[in-house]
């Protein structure tokens, strides 16, 4: 089983987390922000991770600090379980419909960070969450993960499902790029014999 826990504790946040690659899409999430909340479950459930995340941040500032260091702490369990990720499919993608919307999610654990992020969300929050720090999460694991991260939604009215439509992505493209090949499991995927 790969699995990880991490406790990340600054003078902003307070992160415990716990991954289990291999899981069944279980999760307990408590991030204060319950729009962020809904998002992580649904990115557990169709990702089929099991995840456990309790945060506490200064969301009395601003929630910034919180929803950016969620995105690290992901970042960090998804580095720490998948080791030297020998054997891995290591690249993944998927399109996904949430009723009016479409998005699409590219994402390659190769080791080096990236970002390429657009929501086209055009509302300052939705439901409790401040759009724009969605960007924020995503560079977070994108740098602490070692993966490029592409994400976009090509079309939608309503920008929770736009919103939805790309964690569902994120969750299925990164399930894809985690799972094990059978016939690489003693390889490095990379021609440099290094990540």
């Amino acid at each position: 089983m790969r699995e990880a826990k991490i406790e990340r504790n600054t003078r902003e946040t307070q992160i415990c987390g716990e991954l289990r690659i291999e899981g069944t899409g279980r999760y307990e999430i408590s991030t204060g922000i319950r729009f962020l909340d809904h998002m992580l479950e649904l990115f557990s459930k169709h990702g089929a991770f099991d995840l456990k995340l309790n945060a506490k941040g200064d969301l009395d500032v601003d929630q910034h600090h919180t929803v950016e260091d969620v995105g690290i702490v992901l970042g960090d369990l998804f580095a720490k379980a998948l080791g030297d990720r020998r054997g891995i499919n290591r690249a993944g993608y998927f399109v996904q419909t949430m009723d009016e919307s479409l998005a699409v999610v590219a994402i390659d654990l190769g080791g080096r960070p990236a970002l390429v992020y657009d929501q086209q969300v055009n509302v300052v929050h939705v439901g409790d969450l401040q759009t724009e720090l969605l960007e924020d999460l995503f560079d977070g694991f994108a740098n602490h993960a070692g993966a490029n991260v592409h994400a976009k939604v090509l079309y939608g009215r309503s920008n929770h499902h736009k919103i939805e439509a790309i964690f569902k992505c994120f969750a299925r493209a990164l399930r894809y790029a985690c799972s094990m090949d059978e016939g690489l499991k003693d390889q490095l995927p990379s021609t440099k014999g290094l990540l």
